[in-house]
């Protein structure tokens, strides 16, 4: 296993699509397991390929005593709402809210091109959805909310456009 480079927002290769895998051999094993090992030693709790500057579907998130490895993931049921604090590791230092669904169902392959269905609720759901938009080329910043009231923001916080706040205050992004 290997670490590798995390791309930073600026890297273009973060806002392409990324391609369906079609081979579940050494090679995908490899990334996997890099981008696990990548993902641990960041600090993270989940990575997608185009953050590794591999446009290839496949993310692997590590959540308490569960890791997933994920390739091919699609949402095929979503259900419920929540705003919650999210950050990225290719955008060191800095978070912002996004709304969410609070549960959904993923249907998959595993490292070895087996078809998997796996659910996430509630802080997973929006790791999941979080990864799965990398594959997209989305970043969380693409989705700013407003704060929820009595949310706590700082320097570090990105807002969405033309935010005002709760003090009537517009807050410059």
């Amino acid at each position: 296993m290997a670490l590798r480079n995390i791309l930073l927002e600026n890297d273009p290769i973060l806002r392409k699509k990324s391609r369906e895998v079609t081979k579940f051999d050494e090679k995908l094993w490899i990334l996997l397991d890099d981008m696990y090992e990548t993902m641990i030693h960041s600090d993270g709790v989940g990575l997608a390929a185009p953050q590794v500057g591999i446009l290839r579907r496949a993310i692997v998130v590590d959540f308490g005593d569960d890791k997933y490895e994920l390739v091919n993931p699609e949402i095929i049921s979503q259900k419920g709402k929540q705003c919650e604090l999210e950050g990225c590791l290719s955008i060191p230092g800095e978070n912002g809210y996004v709304e969410r669904p609070t549960f959904v169902k993923i249907k998959a392959q595993n490292r070895y091109g087996k078809d998997i269905t796996v659910i996430g609720r509630d802080r997973l759901a929006v790791c999941f959805c979080h990864e799965i938009d990398h594959l997209n080329g989305v970043l969380y910043v693409d989705k700013l909310a407003e704060p929820p009231k009595g949310a706590h923001i700082d320097e570090y916080t990105r807002l969405p456009q033309g935010y005002t706040s709760d003090k009537g205050k517009k807050v410059s992004v």
